[in-house]
């Protein structure tokens, strides 16, 4: 979810993607949403950036015999925890609290507003400063509890949801959040001086009405299975004086007025950001808070490149590494630190769906517009080659839209999946009804001579063929040539091996490397050929699939939506799943939805990886429970903490964490 419960798109959930930088900028940019590192597997989108704001649970709606006020909701199942609980079991509660972590950003940074389009906001702005009407728990598929709303209620209808807000909750200035602070957000994320994501993702809400001073209420359009559970995690709140009444847009460098645990300290544009820890943060005690945010201090320092990063985290510049790259993680962390014992690198196992990452075929473009044409470019792709070479065989081929999830389609379409796709017969390709596409593979009796042979019928299908100087070129002579577009030459790994193959075939491809903000801008306004991109899932994927599959989503400057997929039968079935009242129908629908988009070919799969890779200095520490359903960064940053170094003699966590 850059837009949903806990993706992030962002995220995350946080995939599987050999240019390490991506993870590097902060959550809510664009590049972090669309590009996840070499297999860190993130929620949606928008969720990466929410993963940690959310709301309270609703166990199962549907059984309610009438509208009725909840500490907690949750969409499909009753809620893990009682009313009453202590902390989330993912936790450390006794946490000790104190010291400065050092963090790395990527790249640059220009300012400190992360929801409008122009420009990267500094890292760290969404994951520590902004919260949202409840939190999400991480050990359950879609579960959120009461934060800045101390409860909820649902309509009976469904068509409308409203907040209670809690009386304890302050913005850092002192005011007190107000109903009128949580329509402003609102307004102003879903006006159209935000990124135009937000106003698409919450489309669905009629209005917003403050019922009273701290009592705010959204009426629906229509039912929706999760819309008021994403209003509650998927909308970050911010102060009505945020900005003193300028445009939002032109919000850029003033500090957000937040009711987060952190706030800024001290800025050096494209250079380190660096927040400070509350110590009357208003919801320290809170169940949804306890054992989190130990940090005092929070500062990310920024390298240009991925050399720079590694080095510098071996010299101690920063204090732990979200790993990317097959190649660091299997040669960069060694040396005399790791020896000792003073850094130590750990994967941490997650159960995220893994979504799709691959190679974007911009169909914006003529050349990738028929069918044909995608497929033969996606069966250039050595997976098997590239994972033993170059990735130390620590990767899994990405097949589906919902890799590792019940919601992967298989074989042919049956039952409830059979049913939807019969509906929608007229509008789909007869091919959907047969067995589902799976990547070409080059594992034996299948090789990659065989899969060019295929390549190049389908290619001749299509209108091309190669011609006597070699090239591959239409009957009016025009050659089959195009551009990878990246921010890191990391992508290399990745994309010379896949360009080679199709030189093979008269296929010229060029890489083109440029720096973050260029590259973000280009892939705001859809300028690209061929760009790497992930599209995030999470456990329970709703509203954001429009933002990535729809024609409007398309046309939308800054969308997921990189490939301008437009299937009016596409639209048809996520309207469908968005509506599902059971976890079976979501699950018939999102199937019906993968199978749709594999027969499309819209993307050259990649592979995805079922770990978290961290290296961290020894002063971390973790709790011994981890979640179920977590993005990386955000876990650590909120349940991480210093232990005391055994080395200094009755140490003070601040200092010593300081003195490092």
């Amino acid at each position: 979810m850059p837009l949903k419960k806990s993706t992030q798109r962002l995220s995350h959930a946080r995939l599987a993607l050999e240019s390490e930088a991506m993870s590097r900028l902060p959550s809510p940019d664009p590049v972090q949403r669309r590009f996840f590192p070499e297999c860190a597997v993130r929620l949606p989108s928008m969720r990466r950036w929410l993963t940690g704001a959310g709301v309270f649970l609703l166990a199962l709606f549907a059984a309610l015999p009438a509208a009725e006020a909840a500490y907690a909701m949750a969409w499909g199942a009753k809620p893990k925890y009682p009313s009453d609980f202590k902390h989330f079991d993912y936790v450390n509660p006794d946490a000790p609290r104190g010291g400065s972590l050092n963090r790395d950003g990527f790249g640059s940074f220009d300012k400190l507003n992360p929801f409008t389009l122009r420009g990267i906001a500094g890292a760290g702005l969404g994951e520590l400063m902004f919260e949202t009407l409840g939190e999400q728990s991480w050990d359950e598929p879609f579960s959120v509890y009461g934060l800045l709303a101390e409860d909820l209620e649902l309509a009976r209808d469904q068509l409308s949801v409203t907040f209670r807000l809690n009386p304890a909750a302050r913005f850092w200035n002192g005011d007190p959040v107000m109903a009128a602070d949580v329509r402003h957000s609102f307004e102003m994320l879903t006006g159209k001086l935000a990124h135009p994501r937000y106003g698409q993702y919450f489309a669905d809400v009629r209005q917003v009405v403050v019922v009273s001073e701290r009592v705010v209420r959204f009426d629906f359009r229509q039912q929706n299975h999760e819309l008021h559970l994403i209003l509650a995690t998927g909308m970050p709140i911010f102060s009505r004086k945020w900005g003193d009444g300028q445009p939002f847009d032109q919000v850029a460098l003033q500090e957000p007025i937040t009711s987060g645990p952190y706030r800024i300290e001290a800025v050096d544009f494209g250079k380190s950001i660096g927040f400070r820890r509350l110590e009357q943060y208003w919801a320290k005690d809170l169940a949804v808070r306890r054992g989190m945010f130990n940090f005092d201090r929070i500062t990310y320092k920024y390298f240009k490149d991925e050399t720079a990063r590694l080095e510098g985290f071996k010299a101690g510049e920063y204090d732990w590494i979200f790993e990317n790259s097959a190649k660091n993680w299997a040669r960069g962390h060694t040396g005399r630190h790791y020896a000792s014992g003073e850094l130590i690198k750990k994967s941490f196992p997650h159960s995220n769906v893994a979504g799709m990452q691959g190679f974007a075929l911009n169909m914006r473009r003529p050349l990738f517009q028929d069918q044909r044409v995608r497929q033969a470019l996606a069966l250039a792709f050595d997976f098997e080659w590239m994972n033993r070479q170059v990735f130390f065989n620590q990767y899994t081929r990405t097949a589906s839209y919902f890799a590792n999830s019940p919601m992967a389609a298989q074989g042919r379409p049956r039952g409830a999946e059979l049913a939807l796709l019969e509906s929608l017969r007229d509008r789909l390709d007869p091919a959907v009804f047969g067995e589902v596409p799976v990547p070409p593979t080059t594992t034996a009796p299948g090789s990659l001579r065989e899969n060019l042979r295929q390549a190049i019928t389908l290619l001749k299908d299509a209108g091309w063929a190669v011609a006597g100087d070699g090239r591959l070129r239409n009957a009016q002579g025009q050659s089959f040539d195009f551009e990878v577009l990246s921010y890191s030459s990391a992508i290399e790994r990745i994309a010379v091996p896949w360009a080679r193959n199709l030189a093979r075939i008269g296929i010229g491809v060029s890489l083109r490397t440029t720096d973050p903000a260029l590259f973000q801008r280009r892939l705001d306004n859809f300028e690209f050929d061929v760009t790497t991109h992930s599209f995030g899932m999470s456990s329970t994927p709703g509203n954001e699939l429009f933002q990535m599959f729809s024609a409007a989503a398309a046309d939308q400057p800054g969308s997921d939506n990189l490939p301008a997929i437009r299937n009016p039968a596409i639209e048809a079935i996520i309207d469908k799943l968005v509506r599902s009242r059971t976890r079976q129908e979501l699950e018939a629908a999102a199937r019906a939805l993968d199978r749709v988009l594999r027969n499309g070919w819209y993307m050259v799969p990649h592979f995805h990886l079922a770990t978290h890779r961290v290296a961290f200095t020894y002063r971390l520490d973790y709790p011994e429970r981890l979640p179920i359903y977590y993005a990386a960064q955000p876990w650590m940053s909120r349940t991480w903490w210093f232990k005391p170094d055994p080395r200094v003699k009755d140490p003070s966590p601040a200092k010593s964490a300081d003195s490092r």
